[in-house]
C-alpha cells in the first residue's frame, strides 16, 4: 500500500514551479535527447558562449554562474523530488554550468579552440577524475549534481588555458 501511495504522488499533475524547475534544469527539450543529453546541453552551451556568455566583463560571468549554479541546484532538487531519483539523466543545467566555467577565463576563444573547451570539459565530467568524483556529495541534493560539472570544468579550464597559451607561444 505504501508503495502505491509513493507512485500516486510521482504521477499526479505538476505544479507550475515544478514544471519552471522542470523547465531550467533540463534545458527544455535537449534533457530529453534521445541519446546524450548531457554532451546535447554541453554543446547548447558551446554555441551560445561567444554571444551570451564570454563577452561580459568577469564580474558578469561570474555572476551569471552563480545565478547558474543556485536556480540550477533548486531546479535539480525539484526534479529530484518530483521524479523520485537521485540525479535523473533529463536533468543538464550542470553542463551548461560546466562549459562555461570552462570558459570563464577567456573574453573570446577562436571556434576550434570552442570545440577543445567542449572536449575537454567532457572528457572530464565523463571520466570524472579525483576530485570530480567526489565533489557531487559534499553538497545536498541538486547541487551535488552542480558542483561535480564546476569541479570538473576546472581541470577543463586549466587544460584549456595551457592549449590556447602554447598555440600562442608557438605561433607568434
Amino acid at each position: 500500500m505504501a508503495d502505491s501511495s509513493k507512485l500516486q504522488a510521482r504521477v499526479l499533475p505538476m505544479t507550475m514551479l515544478d514544471k519552471t524547475a522542470y523547465a531550467l534544469a533540463t534545458l527544455w527539450p535537449l534533457g530529453h535527447a534521445p541519446k546524450a543529453p548531457g554532451t546535447a546541453g554541453a554543446l547548447f552551451a558551446t554555441l551560445l558562449a561567444p554571444w551570451l556568455f564570454m563577452p561580459l566583463p568577469t564580474w558578469g560571468r561570474l555572476a551569471v554562474l552563480a545565478m547558474v549554479f543556485v536556480l540550477g541546484g533548486l531546479a535539480a532538487t525539484r526534479v529530484e523530488r518530483v521524479t523520485g531519483r537521485k540525479d535523473p539523466g533529463c536533468v543538464i543545467v550542470d553542463e551548461l554550468l560546466g562549459q562555461w566555467v570552462t570558459y570563464l577565463p577567456f573574453a573570446q576563444l577562436e571556434f576550434w579552440q570552442l570545440l577543445v573547451g567542449f572536449s575537454l570539459f567532457r572528457l572530464f565530467d565523463i571520466t570524472k577524475p579525483w576530485p570530480v568524483c567526489r565533489s557531487e556529495t559534499c553538497m545536498p541534493d541538486g547541487f551535488g549534481i552542480m558542483i561535480d560539472d564546476a569541479v570538473a570544468a576546472l581541470y577543463a579550464a586549466a587544460c584549456l588555458w595551457l592549449v590556447v597559451s602554447l598555440e600562442a607561444w608557438l605561433f607568434i
